[in-house]
């Protein structure tokens, strides 16, 4: 089972050829950009491997999982602990997940929170917690029986079910007409806000139901018994998500501003046929606006979300729905948010509809494209599981070529009125063996302007280089870092550094850089330089 789990490193032979083309063009790796990856809960997808394990299990598992990521270079997961109308976390209104532990409403034994758990896990590893959530899917089946007591569907009363939920294929809806939904999963949301130190609230792709063949909505006596104005009810259906994503994005931002909201939402807004003036040269069978009534763009453009993570889960040149277009599409329709491109790891030589996910290439060739969209700040997969068996050697390509140098999560200026503290550098020690730093920051006056976490840079020589080169990058310190000290091991005898130290806030955001300090390691100890009339001595 802990076979998937391992990193892999033996490298694919189709790989090993374009290696070398690839490196070269990865030369200059981003500091700044979002590598994360989708852990998906319901059925099991990724994790836990099979329900009702040990605690003990559960908790073996998700580390290895966060310990691979790491190694491939990831700095944000984003975790599905909310699949089906569940929780994976203790809560008063939702009911434990039966992909937990077997049985919906059953807590894991021995007793332990796994959403503290796995936030404390991921941040130990500087790793960004992003609690992923599916708002209106209430269950995975029609097994009604098998809910836990606490769960809406059973827990009401057979007259008020009706105004919560509707069927749709063979599951139960949360239906998103219903005031008391929404003011329900606002309270879902909150409840998580509050009690845990997540990153972000992030919403998928599911809002009101993927069509299919001979099924029809059951939602017209509700828009006939409340049209708010609206002459058609797909209107009325979009204006119902809206208000959802409206009240979350302001309930969020009441409590804990720096926790950004982020959806995830269907790759194609609308095809250009749909809307000639607004929409993508596409050819895709579902549209976000017109099939799931999800008017993403409109959210951005309220500044309801911070940002937003398309699943762009075809290949380059795929002429129904081709990557290329489509991230230029949602390059020039963010309106300030951030943008994250969903890349579809389970395609990868695993799609007979396509031949281009047999190349192993691809991904490389996706991230390329998206690194050099100025719009564009990092990249999301899907899923975990798909990147731990190394199909093609895309896990190698990953650690070795995509991602080998340290990065942090792009700063949102726009959520943050002042920067954190200016750190300075006060003290400089050293051994044998390494130059030792340690800094301070005063006049903190706000949250924002309280460091989360430090980069230490260092230049050869007297002198301030380039902050963007990643070779300059030394390292970043841990989340919550209590003792603000750095030692380097790997400076040379005899040589002469530039370290400078910058400080980020929950934000993300940068403070100014601290003063250099000029330092010479010697034999034994490092040697500070001073400065007199403006000349280093």
């Amino acid at each position: 089972m802990f076979q998937l789990f391992r990193i892999h490193r033996t490298s694919a032979l189709l790989f090993a050829l374009f290696l070398t083309t690839t490196l070269t063009a990865q030369r200059n790796l981003p500091v700044a950009e979002l590598r994360g990856a989708w852990l998906a809960t319901v059925v099991n997808i990724d994790w836990p491997s099979v329900p009702g394990l040990s605690s003990e299990r559960q908790q073996m598992e998700f580390d290895s999982i966060l310990d691979v990521l790491k190694a491939m270079g990831m700095n944000a997961v984003f975790v599905q602990i909310r699949p089906a109308g569940d929780a994976f976390y203790p809560s008063a209104v939702v009911p434990w997940s039966k992909y937990l532990t077997g049985r919906q409403g059953l807590a894991p034994e021995p007793f332990y929170d796994p959403l503290a758990y796995m936030i404390k896990s991921a941040h130990s590893r500087r790793m960004e917690f992003h609690a992923w959530m599916n708002p209106y899917r209430a269950t995975f089946d029609l097994d009604t029986a098998s809910l836990a007591p606490t769960h809406p569907l059973r827990a009401l009363p057979d007259n008020r079910k009706g105004e919560w939920f509707f069927r749709y294929g063979n599951r139960y809806y949360f239906n998103p007409a219903s005031a008391l939904v929404r003011q329900h999963l606002l309270s879902v949301v909150r409840d998580i806000v509050v009690r845990y130190d997540v990153d972000g609230i992030h919403f998928d792709d599911y809002f009101y139901p993927y069509k299919e063949p001979n099924q029809v909505l059951q939602d017209y006596n509700d828009f006939a018994a409340d049209p708010r104005g609206f002459s058609k009810i797909e209107d009325w259906r979009r204006d119902n998500v809206d208000r959802m994503i409206r009240d979350v994005s302001e309930m969020i931002k009441g409590i804990k501003p720096y926790v950004r909201f982020g959806i995830s939402p269907f790759g194609v807004w609308r095809n250009a046929d749909q809307d000639p003036i607004n929409g993508s040269q596409t050819r895709a069978g579902i549209t976000c606006y017109d099939d799931l009534y999800a008017d993403v763009v409109k959210w951005m453009k309220n500044g309801w979300i911070d940002y937003v993570a398309p699943q762009l889960y075809w290949s380059i040149g795929f002429p129904p729905a081709d990557f290329e277009i489509l991230l230029d599409w949602w390059s020039k329709h963010t309106y300030g948010k951030h943008l994250y491109i969903g890349h579809a790891a389970y395609k990868v030589n695993n799609n007979a509809v396509d031949p281009n996910w047999n190349k192993p290439d691809e991904i490389n060739r996706q991230v390329s494209l998206t690194r050099a969209n100025a719009q564009a700040q990092g990249s999301i997969y899907f899923s975990v599981k798909p990147l731990l068996r190394n199909p093609l050697g895309v896990q190698d390509s990953m650690i070795r070529t995509l991602y080998p140098n340290q990065s942090r999560v792009p700063g949102m200026l726009s959520l943050s009125n002042v920067p954190p503290a200016t750190p300075q550098i006060c003290r400089v020690g050293g051994s044998r063996s390494a130059v030792k730093l340690a800094w301070h920051a005063c006049d903190i006056g706000s949250q924002e302007e309280n460091p989360y976490y430090f980069a230490i840079y260092r230049f050869d020589g007297q002198g301030v280089g380039d902050f963007q080169n990643e070779r300059n990058l030394l390292a970043f310190t841990p989340f919550y870092t209590e003792k603000w000290i750095f030692e380097d091991p790997s400076a040379a005898v005899g040589e002469v550094y530039t370290y400078v130290v910058i400080a980020y806030n929950r934000f993300n955001v940068e403070s100014y850089s601290s003063d250099p300090v000029v330092v010479k390691k010697t034999k034994n100890k490092a040697k500070r330089k001073k400065k007199f009339w403006g000349f280093l001595f």
